[in-house]
């Protein structure tokens, strides 16, 4: 068991939804949490984050920071995606191995999976297939960041690992309707359209697609507990164990926010992978299970929002 307490841990990424909720859950362990300032340190630029982490006697490290948005944001932005997301984590994984950081865990995501790899997905489906081409960019910098963890362990004898998450929302998500992940763009549009008045709100595609949603605070407990109970080259799936159709899970919204209108959807949209539904086999053997529902996280989710974003409009 890796211990905790005691140790500094860097989480690069920490103004995000996911790196915000590590860094709380990382709190209650005893840890000091070390943070980057991004108008300080360009973790796209190898100088600035060798110079951050080379003074600062870190211990391990949480991967979190990454150029992230949804199915729009991917299509208009395929250098960024890609570029952003390369340099980010091969600076931070360099930079770490440099300062002699023996500990460093790295967030992916489940669109690393081939588009048509069987249901649920398990590990082992890797490099199996195509990808799923409306965030092929994104993908393929994450599986870039698991080889190249496998490569430090291979190569150096680092205890490097690689998480794998499903699909996550929770306070601190982003609402921009122009760039964000299907769960907060319906939150905001259910309640705009509550707010307005409005008879229908749009969903984009059929409204057929299956997705998991896992809770940002969930997923930051698990990483925390694969930070101190794993160490293997292999990554792991971080995921709910169940799925939702996307018009069942606006079905949802729309209850939690209390918008009572009709859903209509917009065809000339793209769909996406038909299924994603990850295996979580691996980590609940090893003793972690989720505890947040999810239309109690969506709930939260939705009073987050209000609190910070959404109560003048």
């Amino acid at each position: 068991m890796y211990r905790l307490e005691g140790r500094k841990v860097w989480v690069a990424g920490h103004r995000g939804m996911v790196g915000s909720a590590v860094a709380r859950r990382l709190a209650s362990e005893g840890c000091e949490i070390v943070s980057a300032d991004r108008r300080i340190v360009d973790l796209k630029r190898q100088a600035d984050v060798e110079a951050f982490v080379g003074d600062k006697g870190i211990d391990a490290v949480v991967v979190a920071a990454a150029k992230v948005g949804g199915i729009l944001a991917n299509e208009t932005q395929p250098a960024e995606f890609l570029y952003d997301n390369l340099m980010i984590e091969a600076n931070i994984i360099e930079a770490s191995h440099r300062a002699g950081i023996d500990r460093l865990l790295f967030l992916g995501s489940s669109c690393i999976y081939p588009k048509f790899a069987p249901q649920p997905l398990t590990e082992d489906a890797l490099l199996t297939g195509p990808l799923e081409p409306t965030n092929e960019w994104y993908a393929v910098a994450k599986i870039a960041g698991i080889k190249l963890c496998q490569a430090y362990r291979a190569q150096y004898g680092r205890d490097y690992i690689s998480a794998m998450p499903t699909n996550l929302y929770g306070p601190g998500d982003n609402f921009d309707l122009q760039s964000s992940h299907v769960m907060p763009a319906l939150i905001r549009k259910a309640h705009e359209a509550k707010q307005t008045g409005a008879s229908a709100i749009t969903v984009w595609g059929t409204g057929t697609p299956r997705r998991e949603f896992l809770h940002a605070d969930d997923c930051a407990d698990a990483l925390v507990f694969l930070l101190q109970q794993y160490s293997g080259a292999e990554h792991v799936n971080v995921g709910f164990g169940d799925d939702i159709s996307i018009l069942d899970l606006t079905r949802l919204v729309c209850e939690a926010v209390g918008f009572e209108g009709e859903i209509v959807h917009d065809l000339s949209k793209k769909d996406g992978t038909p299924r994603k539904l990850m295996s979580n086999v691996r980590l609940r053997e090893m003793g972690w299970e989720p505890r947040i529902s999810l239309r109690d996280g969506i709930v939260e989710t939705y009073n987050w929002f209000l609190a910070n974003q959404g109560a003048g409009q």
